[in-house]
């Protein structure tokens, strides 16, 4: 029998879960496919690529990250019932995960096209897909025959009980872990975090990452060892020869030029001389080489290079930055809340010549964004958008909705503010806040947290403490380290590293890295994080001569929220035959009603009056009686034994013919009509929900005579004694017999 299935499988343990890194069973003609599994997580990563018939100019890596309903056993939500073209959020979010560290570690001039596909197939809901992807991926273009400087491996670190935990379950993340740590890391270093905690100190962060970076070992020995007996050979790639003279005709024209655009302080300015320095060189290289066409394109790549040494040069050896601060220095900061007349919460944040437009909004439960993913539907009541709308950069582009940067920098700002947030207990709203980039030098996605947290302050969000955020940077020149504050633009683009850390003064909420060189030491990277907290305390400080508190009031613009609780039984009354009652009450006042099976009831509306009439329409159907408290009824009908009176809308109660009045009454129908209305005290409540009532109780008390519940307690006898003077016990003082009220059987 023909063998079809021969894979090749490894596997290590971890932390005590053992991780299998699998070839050879599936994807055979991809030119690497790796299956990962921990536990009853499996994910699949193909690596393929091709030579282009016409070169780019930068290199064509793709990353597709899918998340198959089937691996959990379920049926896409979608009315096709299957997984949509458009990936989510989530799937979005593990792309970037894994382009980031491996983008860096392909040939630099490399240009064939590269495509990595991580397929979900089976989730058990209990191991996070997306670290083992990242891990597959490396293992993929490892064995494969694409040029690739790996292996890295992927990990996440957790903090539960005191102690690190690698790769922890999902219930743990969103439980008790006050760490979520994603990294990536090759033998030498880290090369890329992204992840939050619960306001974690820097030393904790350094401390996580010092251990899953020695945890993960283990993979890339196994990456090795799959190399070792499953790889191919590699695709030989040498890097594009120099040209000396068109080298030293770029610098001869370029050089002193670029110097001089360096100067210039302001962004729009040098970006327009850096323009001009380029048009020259390539005047000057068609005139010189007008043989060789193909210069001009090789000229463009010598000048970036010339220009990102120039600028590390000028930054190491005069300590001194493109707009003039030195490295620790934070841009001029300008801040300005509630700009917007009619929006909840609003807040224009500027540091430097990088401004975002920050807007909350408050709405109701109902307005939650429902989430489908592998292990069912969830919800989430704190959403930030992020938009980068071409005019920030003065470019113009085509807008095709948000960019997957635009994804990534909203969920880096949404993940810092959210350990801020009051609890949904506390404050039942559903929360978005939109930072709209109005002006882009550097550093949005921070400058995005500053004034997402302004803006939900200037709403009146009750927030724990202000969150601020800050990018770092790195220069690295053989073995000497810069780091700089609060990056530029073409200091990220030209620079060694980007490092975003948020927080508030007592611990950071959410970090992002990305680094461009094979590591950085733990030594640096401590450094690092301390200058920023010291960035980020000067942040905060600005923030708090602006807006020290969250306002006291929410605004008035916002949903009014009202909360109570009505007798769990009385909901389906609440809600009506088919939704019918809860839909008039929310079509009448415009307010939006959330009901939970415990009887708590939020009603959201849009003015305090509508807000009221909304309460007073849902407790319409939770009436119940106080013991003690007079009611004017209607009298709905009469019996032999009494009177049945609704005291008020849909609740009625009995009072009996012994307390109807002070004087015996043969009948009921002697002293009341039907429909009469009839003032009534309540007497009691049974448990059975029977109410007792008297009218007798109301008349004493207008004769002068205080309420007792004893003369009117059930015992024997309904009416207790009789409280007219010369009244006795048990006996008709004008001869007749004794009623029900003076000393006979009480019959109600």
């Amino acid at each position: 029998m023909t063998k079809l299935f021969d894979p090749t499988r490894l596997e290590t343990t971890i932390d005590g879960k053992t991780i299998i890194l699998e070839t050879g069973r599936l994807a055979n003609q991809a030119d690497g496919a790796v299956w990962v599994q921990c536990g009853g997580t499996v994910v699949l990563v193909t690596a393929c690529t091709q030579a282009l018939a016409m070169e780019k100019g930068f290199f064509p890596l793709t990353v597709e990250y899918q998340e198959m309903s089937y691996a959990a056993g379920r049926i896409p939500g979608s009315y096709f019932r299957r997984e949509i073209g458009r990936p989510s959020e989530r799937e979005v979010l593990v792309c970037r995960l894994i382009d980031r560290p491996c983008r860096p570690l392909f040939p630099k001039g490399f240009r064939d096209e590269v495509q990595i596909i991580a397929t979900v197939l089976s989730a058990d809901g209990v191991v996070e897909p997306d670290v083992l992807a990242l891990t597959a991926a490396s293992s993929a273009l490892h064995i494969s025959k694409i040029p690739f400087a790996g292996p890295i491996a992927g990990g996440r670190v957790g903090y539960l009980d005191g102690k690190f935990v690698f790769n922890p379950t999902v219930a743990e993340i969103n439980g008790e872990s006050t760490l979520n740590l994603v990294f990536a890391a090759s033998r030498d270093a880290v090369v890329m975090v992204e992840g939050g905690g619960r306001f974690v100190s820097e030393d904790m962060l350094a401390e996580a990452l010092d251990w899953g970076h020695k945890a993960i070992l283990p993979l890339l020995d196994l990456q090795e060892e799959m190399r070792a007996k499953t790889g191919k050979p590699k695709i030989p790639f040498t890097p594009p020869a120099p040209i000396p003279e068109l080298e030293a005709k770029v610098h001869e024209v370029a050089e002193a030029k670029l110097r001089e655009a360096f100067a210039i302080k302001d962004k729009l300015p040098r970006r327009e001389a850096r323009q001009a320095v380029k048009e020259l060189v390539m005047a000057a290289v068609a005139e010189a080489f007008p043989d060789e066409p193909q210069y001009l394109a090789k000229a463009g790549d010598i000048l970036s290079d010339m220009e990102k040494k120039l600028l590390r040069a000028l930054i190491k050896e005069t300590g001194q930055r493109l707009d003039g601060r030195d490295v620790t220095s934070v841009r001029p900061i300008g801040i300005e809340v509630g700009v917007l007349p009619r929006t909840h919460g609003s807040c224009l944040f500027a540091r430097g010549e990088t401004k975002s437009l920050c807007v909350a909004t408050l709405g109701s439960t109902g307005d939650e964004q429902k989430i489908e993913t592998l292990n069912g539907e969830t919800y989430k009541r704190f959403m930030l958008h992020y938009n980068f709308p071409p005019y920030c950069v003065g470019e113009v582009k085509m807008m095709r909705g948000p960019s997957r940067r635009e994804i990534g920098h909203g969920a880096l700002a949404e993940r810092s503010i959210l350990p801020v947030l009051p609890a949904a207990e506390d404050f039942p709203f559903t929360l978005r806040v939109v930072s709209q980039i109005m002006e882009s030098n550097g550093s949005s996605s921070m400058a995005s947290v500053c004034g997402a947290t302004l803006a939900l302050m200037d709403a009146g969000v009750p927030i724990k403490e202000p969150v601020a955020g800050i990018a770092m940077g790195l220069i690295k020149e053989d073995d000497e380290f810069v780091i700089l504050t609060d990056i530029l633009g073409d200091e990220d683009a030209m620079g060694d590293m980007d490092f975003k850390v948020a927080g508030t003064a007592d611990g950071v909420t959410g970090i992002q890295m990305d680094i461009k060189v094979t590591g950085i030491p733990q030594e640096v990277m401590r450094r690092a994080l301390y200058q920023a907290k010291e960035a980020r305390l000067h942040i905060l400080g600005i923030m708090a001569q602006t807006l020290a508190a969250p306002r006291p009031e929410l605004s008035p613009l916002a949903p009014q929220l009202a909360v109570v609780n009505i007798n769990p039984e009385k909901i389906r009354e609440v809600i009506g035959p088919g939704g019918k009652n809860i839909k008039a009450i929310t079509a009448d006042t415009g307010a939006s009603i959330d009901i939970e099976d415990s009887g708590k009831i939020s009603i959201f509306a849009p003015t305090l009056e509508s807000l009221e009439k909304a309460r007073e329409r849902v407790l319409y159907y939770d009436q119940h009686a106080d013991v003690g408290a007079n009611y004017t009824g209607k009298v709905k009908k009469i019996i032999d034994c009494g009177v049945i009176v609704e005291i008020l809308p849909g609740l009625e109660g009995l009072c009996h013919v012994s307390q109807l009045d002070v004087e015996r009454v043969p009948s009921p129908y002697d002293v009341v009509k039907l429909g009469q209305d009839l003032t009534v005290k309540v007497l009691e409540v049974e448990p059975t929900g029977r109410i007792r009532l008297s009218h007798k109780a109301v008349m004493n008390e207008e004769r002068g005579i205080p309420y007792d519940p004893a003369d009117y307690a059930k015992t024997g006898g309904t009416g207790g004694r009789d409280r007219r003077p010369g009244g006795g016990r048990g006996t008709d003082r004008r001869g007749g017999r004794g009623d029900h009220d003076r000393g006979g059987h009480d019959r109600d």
